[in-house]
Order: structure tokens, then C-alpha cells, then sequence
């Protein structure tokens, strides 16, 4: 490890950010302040709208802006009646279908939200929508971003003051923005602990569906589906979970989504 970025890491853990993801209590370290990744977030999501084909109308339009307004109105008042409203300060939730065969979405800093038609065969309806939606709003709750950033400007920047990168705005900074956001059509290169926080948006999405009265039972199915066709890079030299050990792990956090499903339910 570099001295430099080890004391970027000391000066982090003495005047950084320190915090536990909501839900699963894991203890972050985020060196970025989130304002910042916020402004870059409007920049970059207002650029990647204008320079790409939005769908304004349609059935599927229409289901993505109601599962994320549901699912958005139900994990704010749980953060805030958890007294973890400051996750989502500041955030105006928007929710778009861009017209791309990837199979693709991603949350940004914000909420801000894009969902790419490719995905939508393999969602087949609200609930597929909402297992997709939770995931990537969780992502973005966790703060994941920021932590795959503020390590990949500490590699590659060295001394560098990572507030005084993200301020600047380089060429270097927007594109490891748009890498730890996964923005873009190429998301196979992820910034490491990637699998980590793979894992960590899954059991928060999967709660957060049931928070919003969706069935949770759908997940390890929708997953099924994308791994559909073979050719998957093995677990130990990929940056996600393999399809096997995702959905594992979603049946054994299945019991407490349904807690959270039946109390959405009885409301």
C-alpha cells in the first residue's frame, strides 16, 4: 500500500465520515462529502438524459415511476423514523426508462434513478421492478458510491486532497463518478468491494421491497432470470455474487423480509 494513500485512510478515519449502513449496521467510511457527490450526481444524470432517448409514456413508464415513488415514500419515513434521515437529505427522487437494450439500472446519489427498457423483459412486472428498484436505491443509501470512489481517488490521485479532487471536477474524477455509479451501458469493471456491496444492496432491496408492500418471495426468481443463459464468470474472479450464492443468501434473509412484508401488508 502506498504512504500516501495510507494516510488518506488515517486522515479519513480521524476526520472523515465514519457511519453504519442502515439495516445491515456495517460500519463505512466515507472520505467524500456527499454534498459534492450530489452536485456531480445532477450534473452527470442531466448530461446522461439529454444524450440518451427517454420513454415519456407507456405501461412501463408508468410502473417504474410508481414502484420508485412507492418504495422512495416508504424507506424515507423508515430512515427517518429510525433517526437516519440524513441518508436521504437532500434527495428529490426522480425516476426515468431510457430506451437501451442493456440490461441495466442505477441509482445515483439524489435518487436520482434510470431504469434501461432492456431490463424491463427480465422484471416482467411491479414486483420484478420493485427487486430491481430497492437494490439500486439501496446502493445508493449505502453510500457505496462514495466509498468505491474515495478509494479509487486515493490510488490514483495519491496525495491529493480527495475533497479538493471532487471539487475540481477532472476528467479523472467524473470518470471514476461514472464507474463507481455505474453509469453507462459498460457496468462489468467495478472499483473494488464491489461484490461486498453487491451483497449489502441486495438484503437492503430486499427489505425495502417488503417495507413497500411488495412480495419479497419474487427476488431469488427475478435473479434466476438474469443469470439465465450460462457463461458466468466464476465467484472468485468476478466483482458480484455468483447467481447461486445471490440467491442463497436472499432465502436466508427471506424470514425477516416477510416480517417487513406482513407489517406493510397490515397497514
Amino acid at each position: 500500500m502506498k504512504k500516501s494513500f495510507l494516510m488518506l485512510l488515517i486522515g479519513g478515519m480521524l476526520f472523515g465520515s465514519c457511519s453504519k449502513v442502515p439495516v445491515t449496521g456495517r460500519k463505512q467510511l466515507g472520505l467524500l462529502p456527499e454534498s459534492e457527490l450530489m452536485s456531480m450526481s445532477l450534473t452527470s444524470y442531466n448530461q446522461f438524459l439529454s444524450s440518451n432517448k427517454v420513454v415519456t409514456s407507456g405501461s412501463e413508464v408508468a410502473m417504474v415511476k410508481r414502484c420508485g415513488d412507492r418504495l422512495s415514500k416508504q424507506i424515507t419515513s423508515y430512515l427517518q423514523a429510525n433517526k437516519m434521515g440524513d441518508r436521504v437529505a437532500g434527495f428529490k427522487w426522480e425516476f426515468n426508462l431510457v430506451d437501451d437494450k442493456t440490461v441495466n439500472a442505477w441509482c445515483m446519489p439524489g435518487g436520482k434513478i434510470v431504469f434501461y427498457t432492456g431490463i424491463m423483459p427480465v422484471c416482467r412486472d411491479e414486483a420484478g421492478v420493485a427487486v430491481v428498484m430497492g437494490h439500486e436505491i439501496a446502493h445508493a443509501i449505502a453510500r457505496h458510491g462514495n466509498e468505491r470512489m474515495s478509494q479509487g481517488l486515493a490510488q490514483q490521485l495519491g496525495g491529493v486532497a480527495l475533497s479538493a479532487a471532487v471539487a475540481n471536477k477532472s476528467q479523472e474524477t467524473q470518470q471514476l463518478f461514472a464507474t463507481a455509479y455505474g453509469i453507462g451501458t459498460q457496468v462489468g469493471a467495478m472499483l473494488p468491494f464491489s461484490r461486498l456491496h453487491e451483497s449489502e444492496a441486495d438484503e437492503m432491496g430486499l427489505y425495502f421491497m417488503a417495507m413497500a408492500g411488495y412480495d419479497p418471495r419474487v427476488a431469488p426468481a427475478f435473479w434466476q432470470r438474469m443469470s439465465a443463459g450460462g457463461g458466468k464468470t466464476p465467484e472468485f474472479l468476478s466483482t458480484h455474487p455468483s447467481p447461486s450464492t445471490r440467491i442463497a443468501n436472499l432465502n436466508k434473509w427471506m424470514p425477516k423480509a416477510i416480517q417487513y412484508y406482513n407489517a406493510a401488508s397490515a397497514r
